[in-house]
């Protein structure tokens, strides 16, 4: 089979397909970007040219409430700083370190609501220089181009209130919660509805909404099909109305919840985090005519290479039968491991 590009390949995914290899994506952090220069990547080159990664790319707009954002503290260690969320973040000045969560702006029902009125979908929050600079490059290389939504819990519970003002609040507060689901949504919705009318188009809409952590989830089914799964089907509507695919990332155990994003049409699904619960080879097969399953690999093996090879060679025949499955790492692949005839 002749060598395809990128959005070739992976809409021969998307359709449950062969194509002439398994796509290969990845999202290094810029600390791992960093040591790849140190340790021989020469600058200036596109780090998934030089690995011979497909090329997804991705635009971003801005649906915060945009606050103020200030420098509170800074040390040799640590930075604490505001954000356009509202949020004071402590950031560490270690390499891609997670940052610590100290204060939120928006903590009650009313407070939502000011946040409300400073979040409208106005033209400034979408980037058009860059569009203009790289969309024709993006089209003429043969990219997969996505469509960075972000709303739901994730976006929620992480950014805005806190979890565990957020998880109390599904309970207690149910419609505050599902007014903040829709409206983040809603921004979404209409910023891009605006990228699509000028003329940058998309293969996908891709949103994070983290909803389990290591063999459990941050809220039971019930809660999941009565206040979040209508605005996920809500975002699957819309993406399909385009002839676009629905592309959803969430970490840990989520294994409940996957015959319900079937339902919907959700058409992938990443990272299956195995290393939480997640079993991909059961998914494949159960589900495996409906969903694109976009990782799998255990995590906790790539500082083994002998096992993460293993790992590779035992999961990827299974998981791309008959089309429909997306490689993706944290690291890049251990030059044992070759994809190229898997």
């Amino acid at each position: 089979m002749a060598e395809m590009t990128t959005h070739e390949r992976v809409q021969r995914m998307f359709e449950h397909r062969e194509a002439d290899r398994v796509p290969i994506t990845d999202d290094p952090w810029a600390g791992t970007i960093r040591r790849w220069h140190r340790e021989g990547m020469p600058e200036g080159v596109d780090w998934r040219d030089y690995f011979g990664i497909d090329k997804i790319e991705r635009i971003s707009v801005d649906i915060t409430p945009r606050y103020e954002e200030k420098i509170l503290e800074e040390t040799e260690d640590y930075i604490i700083s505001t954000t356009p969320w509202g949020v004071t973040l402590k950031n560490f000045k270690l390499e891609d370190s997670t940052p610590e969560f100290l204060d939120f702006t928006i903590t009650t029902p009313d407070k939502w609501e000011e946040a409300k009125k400073r979040m409208l979908p106005t033209p400034d929050r979408i980037d058009w220089d860059l569009l203009k600079r790289n969309y024709p490059k993006w089209k003429a290389n043969g990219s997969w181009i996505q469509a960075a939504f972000w709303f739901g819990f994730d976006v929620t519970h992480s950014w805005t209130v806190g979890t565990e003002t957020f998880l109390i609040a599904l309970l207690e507060e149910p419609e505050w919660a599902m007014d903040m689901f829709n409206t983040y949504l809603d921004m979404c919705i209409s910023l891009y509805e605006q990228i699509w009318d000028a003329g940058y188009q998309f293969d996908s809409i891709f949103w994070w909404d983290d909803m389990g952590y290591k063999n459990s989830q941050f809220f039971s089914l019930n809660t999941y099909r009565e206040l979040l799964k209508p605005v996920h089907k809500r975002a699957v509507e819309w993406a399909h109305s385009r002839g676009v695919k629905a592309h959803l990332h969430s970490c840990g155990d989520i294994m409940p919840f996957v015959p319900e994003l079937v339902e919907i049409g959700v058409d992938a699904l990443n990272p299956l985090e195995v290393k939480a619960g997640m079993k991909p080879k059961e998914l494949k097969q159960r589900f495996g005519s409906d969903l694109v399953f976009h990782g799998g690999v255990n995590a906790v093996l790539w500082d083994d290479k002998e096992a993460i090879g293993e790992e590779i060679r035992s999961l990827i025949p299974t998981m791309k039968e008959n089309g429909g499955y997306i490689f993706s790492s944290d690291h890049s692949i251990p030059n044992s491991v070759s994809l190229e005839n898997m």
